[in-house]
């Protein structure tokens, strides 16, 4: 299994305790299509944050970094490496 591939896999793991109502591997614009929302998003960003200390720039923060788990996993692994 690649590293993105385990970080889905965590991420997957994270977001069914704290978003159980939110279906992420069942769309590819979770953003876009209002499946979060802003309130979702904060919750998210937060529990990335903490979880694999990480820290999200709210001004270069793009919805398509978070539209899918594929984007997230990507997203995640790019800011721990900054």
């Amino acid at each position: 299994m690649n590293m993105k591939e385990e970080m889905k896999k965590k991420i997957l793991e994270l977001v069914e305790e704290v978003l159980p109502q939110i279906d992420f591997t069942a769309s590819n614009s979770l953003v876009d299509d209002g499946i979060l929302d802003s309130i979702s998003i904060v919750t998210l960003v937060s529990e990335l944050s903490m979880e694999f200390d990480v820290v999200f720039d709210m001004n270069e923060l793009e919805p398509a970094d978070l539209n899918s788990l594929d984007a997230i996993a990507e997203t995640v692994l790019r800011l721990q490496k900054q």
